[in-house]
């Protein structure tokens, strides 16, 4: 499809990579763009229409695909960060919330914007994900899982909605020169690259993006042994 013309709707569109996407939608010629946030109010770019979206609640969903239902685009981007072990944490509330955001999240909206995207001529549906779909350190553990869970979805989605004309995009990178990442040392992929690579692919019917040497070389691995990802 073309981004020139599209009417997006890209979550967690307040800060990092969200925030980054939504702008380049708008370089791009994007006739509209749906800034979905839990707090529209920060949403300061005058160009951008705010949504309040909170992806954890179907009512708040359900609202925000009312609103956007001329949508040719969806961006589940939106996501928490991890809380560490899902072996020595004190309780799962934590790694619950995590889910809820990450992984049921992204269902949720997608669940509600699927019908929306095959009425307006297919579209597109692209999921961020990460490496740690395929990686899972323990002081990453809640968020690798559901971001497996994620990757899975993206898989059995596409599959689905193939037959109405849905592109559906995968993304996976590594860390981002991001505030979620801010605490983290070694190289950080820029959000505006990865939102160039995730537009490109959009635009070329490009299925999944691996969008550092990381997210490349622990793909290419996959099929090795299981104890290579430890090391």
């Amino acid at each position: 499809m073309e981004i020139a013309g599209s009417i997006a709707l890209v979550t967690g569109a307040n800060r990092g990579l969200g925030r980054v996407l939504a702008t380049a939608l708008l370089d791009r010629g994007a006739k509209t763009v749906y800034a979905a946030a839990r707090n529209p109010e920060s949403i300061t770019d005058p160009r951008l229409t705010p949504v309040r979206l909170d992806v954890t609640d179907p009512a708040s969903v359900a609202a925000a695909a009312e609103l956007a239902a001329d949508a040719t685009l969806v961006v589940n981007n939106a996501g928490v960060g991890s809380n560490g072990s899902l072996l020595t944490a004190p309780d799962l509330d934590a790694a619950r919330k995590v889910l809820e955001t990450n992984f049921f999240g992204p269902v949720h909206v997608s669940r509600a914007f699927a019908p929306i995207l095959g009425r307006n001529g297919g579209g597109a549906l692209v999921n961020v994900l990460s490496v740690l779909s395929w990686l899972a350190p323990p002081v990453t553990a809640d968020y690798s899982a559901a971001k497996a869970a994620a990757w899975s979805f993206t898989n059995s989605a596409r599959w689905e909605l193939r037959g109405q004309g849905t592109l559906v995009v995968g993304v996976h990178v590594g860390y981002m020169d991001t505030d979620m990442a801010a605490h983290v040392e070694g190289p950080k992929v820029a959000p505006e690259d990865l939102a160039r690579q995730v537009l490109d692919a959009v635009e070329n019917g490009q299925e999944e993006v691996l969008g550092d040497e990381l997210s490349r070389g622990v793909k290419a691995g996959l099929a090795g042994p299981v104890a290579a990802f430890e090391r």
